[in-house]
Order: structure tokens, then sequence, then C-alpha cells
């Protein structure tokens, strides 16, 4: 059990067959080039598996729900820790953030900005 930002996460899911976990370490393997089981502190020593982990987390659970709003990449990345009354002062301030960029952009940040 981590806590992370004052809120207690268990990385460890037991029924996740597809990328396991290790108890002792508490994170799961992910298969890009690394042995992210037993070793998951690589992906803060080494910048290249630190870029792909961020790029597979990305492809994989973030890409997929652009098309839903902000709020929807809020949830992807974030969760509980903001979501659902999780941290609304934290969510507020991302919103704040991202729109002040679209609008220093010129783009509109679309629908659905709250998770």
């Amino acid at each position: 059990m981590e806590e992370i930002n004052g809120a207690s996460r268990d990385y460890c899911d037991e029924d996740n067959t597809q990328y396991p976990c290790n108890p002792d370490k508490g994170y799961y393997g992910q298969s890009i080039g690394f042995g992210g089981l037993n070793s998951p502190e690589t992906v803060a020593n080494d910048p290249l598996i630190s870029f792909k982990t961020a790029l597979w987390y990305w492809m994989n659970n973030v890409q997929p729900v652009i098309s839903q709003g902000f709020g929807a990449t809020i949830r992807a990345i974030n969760g509980a820790l903001e979501c659902d009354g999780g941290n609304p002062a934290t969510v507020q301030a991302r919103v704040g953030y991202y729109t002040d960029y679209c609008s220093q952009l010129g783009v509109a940040p679309g629908d659905n900005l709250t998770c």
C-alpha cells in the first residue's frame, strides 16, 4: 500500500493476469523491454525506460478516451485521486490551466472538462 497525495492506493491487483503484480514491489510489469515486475525502480532511473513507460501508459489508457473530453483524460491519468470528489480543488486548477493554454493557443477547450 502506497500513499499518494494523502490517499492510500494499492497497486497490487491479484486478479490482473495480463500484467501480474510482484507483492514485494507493488508495481506491475509491462512488456516494454525491461524487467518491470521485479525492478520497477528502473522507470525512475533510466530516461529511455521512463519515456517508454509514459508512452505505453498514454497509448493504452489516455489516448483511447481523448475524444470524450479533458475530464476523461484526468480520470484516465489520476482516477480516484482527483475524480468523483477525490480532490475537486486540484481538478478545478487543472481545468483552469488547460483552458488558459487553450486560450493562448487559440483553440476551443471542448466539452466535458471535469471528471
